[in-house]
């Protein structure tokens, strides 16, 4: 601060300036004569010195420019995903109920088990959504990896709008629409054993009866129960005739 106040402020003291990059060529102007200067105690100038022993030491900069990163922890999900910033990202299957460390840049997102990485993601900023990787998948996931919820809603809907309901409810049910898959494929098994007929009526008495499952469809197709007749739903109990009975034609309008 001695130096600048002496060689610096008191050259320019008297100046008018009028803009900092006309301030900074000023400076510029005065650093030369700052650096050259013999130092008496040293015997050598501050080029010299820098000339001397900085340079030699010093690295090239990073090829990248610093990247802000944020530190999450979280728990591995029984779907094998780990909520980062309100998206899912996928880990080995293998590490379902574990403590990790979530490291968040803005274009990238690691997983960090024990200090060792465990997983890698690009970051994806829509929220509720999930990343997955195939590799993180159990076996019994990864048969289904290249199907999708809009590829399945989409064979059911071949079958019928019964069928793709059952579909559908199936997977909404689901924390993560992959884990309903199986009973999916379950379906589409059931429509090469029976007639697409056959399996939208199963799917349409289950709809009925509150059972939109895989194994409620399969039991009525065993059973034979989708070519029962349908019994039409009961009639309210009929209204008594009574003079002390007004009936519900009475409070019409009433509020």
């Amino acid at each position: 601060m001695l130096v600048a106040e002496r060689w610096l402020l008191a050259a320019l003291r008297n100046r008018t300036f009028f803009s900092l990059a006309e301030l900074n060529d000023a400076i510029g102007e005065l650093l030369p004569r700052i650096n050259e200067r013999i130092r008496r105690v040293l015997k050598a100038s501050r080029r010299q010195l820098y000339e001397q022993l900085d340079r030699p030491a010093l690295r090239p900069l990073p090829a990248d420019r610093y990247q802000w990163v944020e530190w999450r922890t979280g728990t591995v999900g029984p779907d094998y995903h780990v909520e980062a910033d309100r998206h899912y990202y996928s880990v080995p299957f293998a590490l379902v109920g574990a403590r990790v460390d979530v490291r968040l840049s803005p274009a990238a997102v690691e997983v960090l088990h024990k200090n060792r990485r465990v997983a890698s993601h690009l970051r994806n900023y829509l929220p509720g959504k999930h990343t997955t990787c195939k590799e993180h998948m159990p076996s019994s996931h990864r048969r289904y990896a290249e199907w999708t919820p809009a590829r399945i809603t989409s064979w059911a809907t071949e079958t019928g709008p019964a069928t793709a309901a059952v579909a559908e409810e199936i997977m909404r049910r689901r924390p993560h629409p992959e884990q309903g898959f199986r009973s999916c494929m379950g379906l589409i098994s059931l429509g090469r054993k029976y007639t697409p007929e056959r399996l939208e009526a199963a799917c349409r008495r289950a709809l009925d009866i509150g059972g939109a499952s895989y194994q409620t469809v399969k039991s009525l197709l065993a059973s034979g129960l989708d070519r029962a007749p349908v019994l039409p739903a009961p009639l309210p109990p009929a209204q008594p005739e009574h003079a002390n009975v007004r009936g519900p034609a009475y409070f019409e309008g009433v509020r």
